[in-house]
């Protein structure tokens, strides 16, 4: 893509994701204490399949997943942002704009999740306009719950993905 977004905060830089960010991103996602909240055991087709759907909503929606990096560093701490996807949730959730977000183990409780989100949010907000977004948070991940009210989400209702996984669905007004 040409004309790709760069956003930087204070300290971080979030990107469009490349192929090289496909392994890094799996090292995050298979780390025991980021695993537990992302549904079955790591599997490699499976992240594949996330990564891409993250990466392919930019060339589909114009919108997508941040790889986010610390400010003047290349090491991945994770990704961010709005994607567009369809779950099989129901008329409320599916074809809506999606916010998501993961963060290597050691960067959690550090504010980094809430500083990125609200770039890719403001950033989505500007291009596209005030819309309805929904995210997705496994239950009993309370950090991201918190996180999700910080950024403007509220409970929708609480149900069981396909895997058999028991989550909350959030949404944002505009």
């Amino acid at each position: 893509m040409t004309g790709a977004p760069l956003l930087t905060t204070e300290r971080l830089e979030l990107r469009l994701p490349t192929a090289a960010d496909l392994a890094p991103m799996a090292a995050i996602v298979a780390h025991a204490e980021t695993a537990r909240y992302l549904g079955p055991a790591f599997d490699p087709a499976d992240h594949f399949m996330r990564f891409c759907r993250g990466a392919g909503s930019w060339m589909l929606y114009g919108y997508g997943m941040f790889i986010v990096r610390l400010r003047g560093s290349e090491d991945v701490i994770g990704n961010c942002g709005v994607f567009h996807t369809w779950r099989g949730l129901g008329v409320d959730f599916d074809d809506a704009p999606e916010a998501g977000w993961i963060l290597r183990h050691d960067q959690v409780g550090r504010g980094i999740g809430r500083e990125a989100m609200a770039a890719a949010l403001e950033w989505f907000d500007t291009e596209f306009g005030p819309r309805r977004i929904v995210c997705m948070i496994a239950i009993g991940n309370e950090p991201s719950m918190r996180l999700a009210d910080k950024l403007g989400f509220a409970p929708m209702r609480d149900t069981v993905l396909p895997g058999g996984d028991a989550v909350r669905l959030f949404e944002r007004l505009p």
